[in-house]
């Protein structure tokens, strides 16, 4: 249901506690004590071995939200009953478990959307019946809650569809928050909406539980005097798909993304059609700046066992491509990803997909999509043995380096084939929180190739400059950094922007 990225190559999962018992056993007798239950609901994944071990979430994580902080740590909000207000945190160490704190928020927060701020903080926005915003950690002195009555104008009476809002920080520092249709830019400082976007062609909903997915498009021209940023909106369920779907009629998902300049003066939506209508996708920034949709079904709504249709055939958004030209399929899986499914980023650059539940405890036989245990692979084009010679390599930097904001950096890469020093480029990818079909502050910046160096022995450097200071553009903390060479990027590596 919820997957995370760590910065030793760990991936943090976790489903929720009251689903019933699991199959996976806590060690050294611990045990939940109401109910009680002594099998775990989060675990460990480790990319590099392709292990896992048990970890222990104390209470309820269904439905919750998510950032990793500036030094690595997951801070986790919210969920269900025992967890509406806890705070959890998990560092990245050796045997580490997760830590709670209870009534560490100030509302209860239910299918809420968090984001890392450039302050270092964390904004938790929204929730079921939550028209308000709170931080942390929290200021001494100041509000705990925030009101923002956008959240409530967007609230479809008994259905909702403006759960888990899409929400992105703007390269002005304000945010860009998404429900049901319609998007405002929020001065979260001064609690102040400051720029009303226009509401979607054809007024469809696009939040959960009519769940399509967004994406900031990749960031570039990061010198330039002004940044341009892009959002890009796909999928979701026609107005009453939800109802007609609690009522046994499965209503065809929308087959449209939206995409808009939020930073122009007058943005305007331009709409595209993909080549499956899809809800519950899921979109992830891959390194060379396409978008990964995958996962999901082609009519429904999320919920308990309403949607139908699996949409087996991942698809790659190229958004410099021309319109009506951007999309491309991919070839299928064979496991229907429903309800509860996700995708993350790898270091990599596979994406590895596992959940899907769409009842309401773990039930393996006599239904139509069976609850999923198994993690698989998606692995994108640029991962094919015929690109081998043109895949780069990082020699340098080193995993971990430090970099700071507004700096030159030389990374020095190796290919085994001819090189293009024209089609280079250092891009660098915030790997995200991932939950009903949202990736929380995924965030790819291309740093562009300043000058590239042929240094001998298929060696070269590239030059390029660190993302000023502001946190604006590229809030603190943790980022995969890759080469991308001809549309191919090589592994990543782990830094820190300071």
């Amino acid at each position: 249901m919820h997957m995370q990225l760590l910065k030793n190559d760990r991936v943090i999962i976790f489903d929720r506690t009251d689903f019933g018992n699991s199959n996976l056993s806590l060690p050294g007798g611990k045990c939940r004590t109401v109910p009680k239950d002594c099998t775990a609901h989060s675990a460990e994944y480790s990319v590099i071995t392709n292990t896992f071990r048990a970890l222990f979430v104390q209470t309820d994580v269904w439905c919750s939200s998510g950032a990793v902080m500036p030094d690595g740590r997951l801070i986790q909000t919210g969920g269900f009953n025992s967890g509406e207000r806890r705070v959890r945190t998990f560092v990245p160490c050796t045997g580490c478990d997760w830590t709670e704190i209870p009534n560490g928020l100030a509302a209860s927060r239910w299918y809420a959307t968090n984001h890392i701020l450039p302050g270092g903080r964390q904004i938790i926005i929204g929730g079921r019946k939550q028209f308000n915003y709170e931080f942390y950690p929290k200021s001494s002195g100041a509000p705990n809650l925030y009101s923002l009555p956008f959240l409530s104008q967007t609230n479809d009476a008994n259905i909702e569809n403006n759960l888990y809002p899409f929400v992105f920080l703007n390269v002005d520092g304000n945010l860009f928050i998404f429900a049901n249709n319609r998007s405002i830019l929020l001065d979260y400082a001064a609690n102040k909406v400051v720029k009303t976007y226009p509401a979607i062609p054809g007024g469809d909903p696009r939040c959960y539980p009519s769940t399509g997915s967004a994406v900031l498009l990749p960031l570039k021209n990061l010198q330039a005097s002004s940044v341009e940023a892009e959002v890009l909106v796909c999928g979701g369920a026609p107005k009453g798909a939800y109802t007609q779907a609690n009522k046994g009629n499965f209503v065809e998902a929308l087959n449209t993304c939206a995409r808009i300049k939020i930073t122009d003066p007058n943005p305007q939506w331009v709409m595209e059609t993909m080549p499956k209508a899809r809800i519950m996708g899921d979109m992830t920034l891959l390194p060379n700046g396409n978008v990964l949709i995958i996962n999901g079904a082609s009519s429904g709504t999320a919920g308990w066992e309403i949607g139908r249709n699996p949409v087996l055939n991942p698809v790659i958004y190229r958004p410099d491509n021309k319109l009506g030209s951007r999309f491309e399929l991919q070839n299928p899986s064979t496991i229907p990803r429903m309800y509860h499914s996700s995708a993350i980023l790898l270091r990599d650059g596979r994406v590895l997909v596992g959940g899907s539940n769409p009842h309401s405890g773990y039930v393996f036989t006599n239904v139509l999509y069976p609850t999923e245990l198994s993690l698989e692979a998606f692995y994108p084009p640029y991962l094919d043995a015929q690109f081998s010679n043109l895949r780069p390599q990082i020699v340098s930097p080193t995993s971990q380096t430090k970099l700071n904001p507004g700096r030159k950096l030389a990374v020095r890469f190796s290919v085994a084939g001819a090189l293009a020093q024209n089609q280079v480029s250092v891009t660098v990818v915030s790997p995200s929180f991932t939950t009903h079909s949202f990736s929380m502050n995924q965030r790819l910046l291309v740093l562009g190739a300043e000058t590239v160096t042929n240094l001998g022995n298929s060696t070269y450097e590239v030059q390029v400059t660190t993302p000023a200071g502001s946190g604006y553009l590229a809030p603190s903390g943790y980022y995969l950094l890759f080469v991308v060479h001809q549309d191919i990027p090589s592994e990543g590596k782990w830094v820190k922007l300071q």
